[in-house]
C-alpha cells in the first residue's frame, strides 16, 4: 500500500471481526483483578494511559465539557468514562457485545448516563438515530472493519461543519510494522498486511487491520479539512515481563536517550492521530 488504500480485507465478514473481538475485548487483561470491580477498572486505565500517555492529549476530555460526543468503538469505556467523567454527553458505540457489556457495568458502577449501542461502523445510520454530534471519536478502531471508507461514509452524517472528528489508525511507516516484517515475517514483505493483522493485536488472529500514511489517510478523510496530522506511540517493553505486569525495556531502548526515543516516535510511532473538520 505505497500511498493507496489497501484492499487487502474487503471480503473478510464483519462477523467474523466481531466474533474476533467478543473472545478478547481490547485491554481486558490490562488488570488481573476481578472484571467488573472498580479496583479491575481502575487498573485498567492507569495501565493504559501509562503506557499509551499520548491519549488524554489527543482526546482533550476536558474540552468537551456539556458538549455531545460520539465514540465509535468504545470497547471496554476506558476513554467513554473518562469523556463521561468531564462533563460530556456521552453516546458509544461497539461491534462487540461482550466489549459493550463490560462498559455498560463500567458505567453503571461510576455512575454515569451513557448511551450504548451495539452497531457495525459501516452501517451506523441503520443502529444509531441521526444527530449532530460537537465530537465523533474512535480511537484505533477503523482501521479493523472491512471497508473504512464505508464507516468514514457513515462518520459524516453524524458531523456538521463545527463539529470535530478525531481519529486514531496504525501507522504503516512504523517500529511495529518494521518489527513485524523481521521477526514474524522474516522480511517477506509480500505477505505484510497478512503479517500486520495477524500481529497487529496482542491476540493474533486479527481478521482485518489496515494501515496509512500520512498521505492515505488524507485519501481516507477526502471529504475532510485536516487540522492535525500526528505519529505517537512505540511499544518499549519486554512483552515476558510486560504480561506479568512488569515493566523491563527491552535492551536496545533501555540506553536511549528519552528525547531520541522521543524523536523516534514522532516519525515511526505505531498511532496515527488525525484531528479533522468536514470541508465547507
Amino acid at each position: 500500500m505505497s500511498n493507496n488504500i489497501s484492499q487487502a480485507f474487503t471480503d473478510v465478514d464483519i462477523e467474523e471481526v466481531q466474533s474476533y473481538w467478543d473472545s478478547r475485548p481490547c485491554n481486558i487483561r490490562h488488570s488481573p483483578k476481578e472484571i467488573g470491580t472498580k479496583e479491575y477498572f481502575d487498573e485498567v486505565e492507569a495501565r493504559k494511559y501509562f503506557v499509551e500517555p499520548h491519549i488524554p492529549a489527543f482526546a482533550e476530555f476536558e474540552k468537551w465539557k456539556g458538549k455531545k460526543v460520539l465514540e465509535i468503538g468504545c470497547g471496554i469505556g476506558t476513554d467513554t468514562i473518562n469523556f463521561a467523567r468531564a462533563g460530556a454527553q456521552v453516546t458509544a458505540v461497539d461491534l462487540s457485545e461482550k466489549s459493550l457489556e463490560i462498559a455498560q457495568k463500567r458505567a453503571r458502577l461510576f455512575g454515569y448516563d451513557i448511551k450504548f449501542y451495539q452497531a457495525n461502523a459501516e452501517e451506523l445510520s441503520r443502529w444509531l438515530p441521526l444527530e449532530e454530534y460537537d465530537l465523533i471519536y474512535s480511537f484505533g478502531v477503523i482501521h479493523h472493519t472491512p471497508h473504512p471508507e464505508q464507516a468514514i461514509s457513515e462518520i459524516r452524517k453524524y458531523m456538521g461543519l463545527n463539529s470535530v472528528f478525531k481519529m486514531m489508525v496504525y501507522h504503516r511507516y512504523s517500529w511495529k510494522v518494521l518489527w513485524i516484517l523481521l521477526v514474524y515475517g522474516k522480511g517477506q514483505f509480500w505477505k505484510l498486511d497478512e503479517l500486520i493483522a495477524r500481529y497487529s493485536e496482542a491476540q493474533t488472529g486479527c481478521p482485518v487491520t489496515y494501515t496509512y500514511t500520512k498521505e492515505s489517510v488524507k485519501e481516507l478523510l477526502k471529504h475532510f479539512k485536516i487540522i492535525k496530522v500526528q505519529v505517537e506511540h512505540i511499544f518499549p517493553y519486554r512483552i515476558s515481563d510486560y504480561i506479568n505486569y512488569n515493566y523491563v525495556k527491552a535492551w536496545y531502548f533501555r540506553w536511549m536517550p528519552k528525547r531520541m526515543f522521543r524523536w523516534m516516535e514522532k516519525n515511526w510511532g505505531w498511532h496515527l492521530c488525525v484531528t479533522a473538520k468536514l470541508k465547507k
